[in-house]
């Protein structure tokens, strides 16, 4: 045990400078509280109402729907710089692949998820 002695020495010293300048903050630092600066900081605005308020989920749900989308067309740019190497085998890969994105999309689309009523 006496090997870990160093990093148990090491470990206190840190803990001991980040309390003390966190101490020394809280006592020498001025203390000039005013309305202004207590008022919570939205750009400047007053808030108009709660900011704990619910969110819409179907917010969530176009959101998450754009990102799998938009993550998924991600995969043609590698396929797009290699497309010669892969020659027709790749080409009708990529076809079976965007198909499949198409048929999402379109579900996604008659199911009404993509409607922001």
């Amino acid at each position: 045990m006496i090997q870990y002695l160093p990093i148990l020495i090491l470990l206190l010293i840190a803990v001991g400078i980040a309390v003390g300048q966190i101490a020394l903050s809280n006592f020498l630092g001025p203390k000039k509280p005013t309305p202004e600066k207590n008022a919570p900081y939205e750009c400047g605005i007053i808030p108009a109402e709660d900011a704990r308020k619910g969110v819409w989920v179907r917010f969530y749900l176009i959101g998450m729907l754009f990102i799998l989308f938009d993550m998924e067309t991600v995969f043609l740019y590698p396929w797009a710089v290699i497309y010669r190497r892969l020659g027709m085998f790749g080409l009708m890969e990529m076809a079976v692949f965007l198909a499949i994105l198409l048929i999402g999309y379109v579900y996604a689309w008659k199911k009404g998820a993509l409607t922001w009523d």
